[in-house]
């Protein structure tokens, strides 16, 4: 038996004398109130109502009855009412910069087609996890390494012109003691600017004997992009960051580098709620679908392998390796120069 709808009915009709009119004030027909009316009498063993062709008149015990009834219909409404206020309480959720607004507002609006109501706070991975740690948020997308994430994706460097190449290795960008011009530089956007994606690459950077200044942390996706986009600097990027900015992508030549992001909850939080109904709104916000593109070329001392960027070990070259290749006179020939 629906006790509650059964209360109702009975407070309902109590309250006009009559079952008709009571019934459609409880927005249900007569045939229902009358039923339901007559299980709850059946359930507390006693008859709440006198009935006659005009009124329904309440019963000794049916007056006796009728506050506690009262309250449990007060009381349904109530948690009714708050059942709907939760459900409808923002969810705020810290996520990162590099997402598109487009992203965003799919994600919010995939959240609010599954019960959720996410209230986003963008902003850099330190900012990130300075929300979570103060409660300011219910739980944040943090930064942490590949290997630590429930979403990654692959990281390279991405320049203005086409490279003609599977890869672009840092050490091309070496400017040697007389070559002229201004050396170029790789921009690392605050989204990357994170100890395991930073320290390999600053690594890297003195291990291939490029200058401190090469390697640069723009203070914001914008500035790198714009510094990208009018000079051969080159962007440290997703694919899908290059084809949103019209930036060609490639994967960098001596280290698999990649983004790995994991939901993080406050106390207050419900991180697996979220991750199992928005799991993949998350994954389509941060980029993590979008493939790398598909690269082809062929030529003495070039990648003749097809890799698609999309992974670690994808877009490996087919040889053995190695950075150069001698040419059938002696002479070295850089294999990824990226003029």
């Amino acid at each position: 038996m629906d006790l509650v709808g059964a209360c109702r009915a009975f407070v309902s009709v109590s309250e006009r004398g009559s079952f008709t009119v009571g019934a459609a004030a409880a927005r249900m027909s007569q045939p229902v109130a009358s039923r339901r009316v007559a299980a709850l009498e059946e359930h507390l063993g006693e008859q709440l109502f006198e009935r006659t062709s005009r009124r329904a008149t309440l019963t000794p015990f049916g007056r006796d009855m009728l506050s506690a009834a009262r309250a449990l219909v007060r009381a349904a409404e109530v948690l009714h009412h708050e059942a709907e206020a939760a459900r409808r309480k923002p969810w705020r959720l810290a996520v990162p910069g590099i997402c598109p607004p487009a992203g965003l507002a799919r994600l919010v609006a995939d959240g609010r087609g599954r019960g959720i109501m996410l209230e986003l706070r963008v902003a850099p991975p330190a900012e990130r996890a300075e929300l979570l740690h103060t409660q300011q948020v219910r739980a944040a997308l943090l930064a942490v390494p590949p290997d630590e994430a429930a979403w990654s994706l692959p990281l390279g460097l991405a320049g203005a012109d086409d490279p003609g190449v599977n890869r672009v290795y840092v050490e091309t960008l070496r400017l040697g003691r007389a070559s002229p011009g201004t050396a170029r530089r790789v921009w690392i956007q605050p989204e990357d600017d994170v100890p395991h994606i930073r320290d390999p690459l600053t690594r890297l950077r003195d291990a291939v004997g490029l200058r401190p200044a090469q390697l640069v942390v723009a203070p914001d996706l914008t500035s790198a992009a714009a510094e990208v986009l009018c000079s051969r600097d080159v962007l440290l990027c997703s694919p899908a960051q290059a084809a949103e900015l019209g930036l060609h992508w490639r994967p960098v030549g001596e280290s698999a580098l990649s983004r790995g992001f994991a939901l993080a909850s406050a106390a207050t939080g419900d991180p697996e709620r979220v991750r199992a109904r928005l799991g993949d709104a998350i994954a389509r916000c941060l980029g993590t679908e979008a493939a790398a593109p598909t690269y082809t070329r062929t030529g003495a001392g070039t990648d003749t392998g097809t890799g698609t960027g999309t992974g670690p070990n994808s877009g490996r070259d087919s040889g053995s390796g190695s950075h150069s290749s001698r040419d059938r006179t002696g002479g070295r020939t850089e294999r990824a120069a990226t003029s």
